[in-house]
C-alpha cells in the first residue's frame, strides 16, 4: 500500500443542520439564505459536504425518503418499486444522491435486502446496490458487510436469469472499481471460472455489464497498491480460455452493442506475448480488422478507436505484426485514417499501431511508407497542431519510419517533416522527448534544439 493522503475535513449531519439553524434564528436570514451561507462557508474552510443532506429546513430528500420506506416492512412489489427509485436516484452520477445514500446506510440496507430477495425481484435489488457502490468508502462498506460472498453466491444460484446475471456483474465493477482488496476478495471466490462458464452458456449481449467486470478486475487502478495482482489474474482468465470466448463475442461486428466493452475486455486480456500469440491463433486480428473496416465504412469513430487500440496492444508480439501486415494491416489502417481524417483521437490510435507495426521491422517501415504513413503523420500534424497527444504520436511513428530505413529520411525530409516536428516540441512539453528522438532518426542537425 500506498503512503495514506490526509482525511479531507468532514462535519456530521446533525452539525450541519444546526449552522443553518443558527444562521436563521441568530443571524435572522431566511432559510434559502441560511443554506447558502452555510455550503458557502464550510466548502471554503475546506469541509468535504458529500453525503451531506443540503435541503432548506423543513424539504425532505428523496433518497432519504426512500430509505425510510425500504427500512420499514413492504410488500415485495413495493420494496422492489423502491429499489428501482433508488437506482434512478443513485444513477444519476452528479447528483451526489450516492454519496448521501451510502453515508446513511444504503448499502448495509441493501446487501441485507439482497440475502433475502430470490427469482426475479433480485435484478432490482443488485441494480440499487450498483448504482450506491461508488467511490472506496462504500465498496469498503460493501466488502465488511459480506458482499462479495453475497453476489457470488447469486450468479451460482440464478445462473439462468440474465437479468439477474447482469445485475450481479454490474455490482462486481461497481465494487471492483479502485478497490484491489475487492478485485482479489471476487478472484478467490473463482469469479473468473463463473465469468467464463457463464459466457459459454449465455450469449453475452443479453448480460452487457459482464464485460465491465472483466476490464475492472484486470485494471490496475487502485493508486494506494504499489504492485497489483492483475497481471496474473488475467493469465488465469487466459489459461480458462477466455481469448477464445471473448473473439467470438466480437464475430457479430458493429450490430452487436457489446463490440466497444468486449474489445476493451479483450485487450486487458491481452498482458502477454502468449496471449496475445493465442487471440490472433483464434481468429482475432482478422475479426478486428473487419471491424476496424465496417467502422470506417460506418462512421463510427468510438467503434474505430475501440478496435484500434486492441490491434495496437496485440501488435507488440512479433508473430501478429506479420499476420497484420499480411492482412493488408497498413493499407486497412491508411485507409481508415482517410475516412477520419477530421477526428485526432482515430488518427492518434492508428499512427500507435503503425508505430507498433514498425518497431525493430525496416520490411514493415517501408510497407508504411508505400500504404501512405507518411502522407498521414505531415497531414495529421499540419492540420491538429494543438492535439498534443496527436502529435506526440506522429513522433513516434516517424522514428520508428526512419530508424532503419535512410531512404524514409529522404522522403520525409523533402516534404517538412522537420519543420513540423520542431513546431511540435516547442508547442508542446509532452512531445520534447518524442520529438528530439524523431529529429536525431531523421538525421538532422541541432536535434536538440
Amino acid at each position: 500500500m500506498g503512503p495514506a493522503k490526509a482525511a479531507a475535513r468532514t462535519i456530521s449531519q446533525q452539525a450541519f443542520d444546526e449552522m443553518v439553524q443558527e444562521n436563521i434564528d441568530d443571524l435572522g436570514m431566511d432559510p434559502t439564505e441560511a443554506l447558502e451561507d452555510a455550503i458557502q462557508t464550510l466548502t471554503l474552510q475546506g469541509v468535504d459536504l458529500s453525503g451531506i443532506v443540503t435541503c432548506v429546513p423543513g424539504e425532505s430528500n428523496p433518497v432519504m425518503e426512500c430509505l425510510g420506506k425500504l427500512r420499514e416492512e413492504k410488500t415485495l412489489p413495493e420494496t422492489v418499486e423502491l429499489l428501482d427509485e433508488l437506482s434512478v436516484l443513485c444513477g444519476d452520477k452528479g447528483s451526489g444522491n450516492a454519496a448521501i445514500a451510502t453515508r446513511n446506510g444504503a448499502v448495509e440496507l441493501v446487501i441485507s435486502i439482497c440475502s433475502k430477495l430470490h427469482g426475479g425481484s433480485l435484478a432490482s435489488a443488485l441494480n440499487a446496490m450498483a448504482a450506491v457502490v461508488h467511490d472506496l468508502q462504500s465498496s469498503e462498506t460493501f466488502k465488511e458487510n459480506g458482499g462479495p460472498k453475497i453476489v457470488v453466491g447469486i450468479l451460482t444460484n440464478e445462473s439462468q436469469d440474465v437479468k439477474i446475471l447482469d445485475g450481479c456483474f454490474s455490482v462486481v465493477a461497481a465494487a471492483a472499481t479502485g478497490n484491489e482488496v475487492l478485485k482479489e476478495s471476487f478472484m478467490d471466490l473463482k469469479i473468473d471460472e463463473l465469468i467464463v462458464k457463464i459466457l459459454k452458456e449465455h450469449n453475452g449481449e443479453s448480460i452487457p455489464s459482464i464485460y465491465d467486470a472483466i476490464r475492472v478486475i484486470l485494471s490496475s487502478d487502485d493508486n494506494r497498491v504499489v504492485a497489483s495482482q492483475v497481471f496474473g489474474y488475467a493469465r488465469k482468465f487466459a489459461k480458462l480460455g477466455i481469448a477464445e470466448i471473448l473473439v467470438d463475442s466480437l464475430r457479430a461486428g458493429l450490430s452487436s452493442p457489446c463490440l466497444i466493452s468486449a474489445s476493451i475486455a479483450l485487450k486487458a486480456v491481452a498482458v502477454n506475448d502468449e496471449i496475445c500469440r493465442s487471440i490472433a491463433y483464434n481468429g482475432g486480428i482478422d475479426v478486428i480488422l473487419r471491424c476496424i473496416d465496417d467502422s470506417g465504412v460506418q462512421g463510427n469513430s468510438a467503434v474505430a478507436r475501440a478496435c484500434c487500440s486492441l490491434l495496437s496492444k496485440l501488435a507488440g508480439s512479433d508473430v501478429n505484426k506479420s499476420t497484420i501486415v499480411e492482412m493488408q494491416g497498413m493499407d486497412r489502417l491508411v485507409n481508415l485514417s482517410a475516412r477520419f481524417s477530421d477526428d485526432p483521437l482515430v488518427l492518434q490510435e492508428v499512427m500507435l499501431i503503425i508505430c507498433t507495426l514498425c518497431l525493430r521491422s525496416p520490411e514493415n517501415a517501408a510497407r508504411a511508407i508505400e500504404a501512405g504513413a507518411g502522407d498521414l503523420a505531415i497531414q495529421a500534424m499540419q492540420k491538429f497542431p494543438q492535439a498534443d497527444q496527436l502529435q506526440r504520436s506522429s513522433c513516434f511513428m516517424i522514428r520508428n519510419l526512419v530508424v532503419r530505413n535512410p531512404e524514409n529520411r529522404k522522403l520525409l525530409l523533402s516534404n517538412g517533416i522537420e519543420e513540423l516536428i520542431r513546431r511540435a516540441k516547442q508547442s508542446h512539453k509532452s512531445c520534447k522527448d518524442a520529438a528530439t528522438d524523431a529529429l536525431r532518426d531523421l538525421g538532422v542537425d541541432n536535434y536538440n534544439s
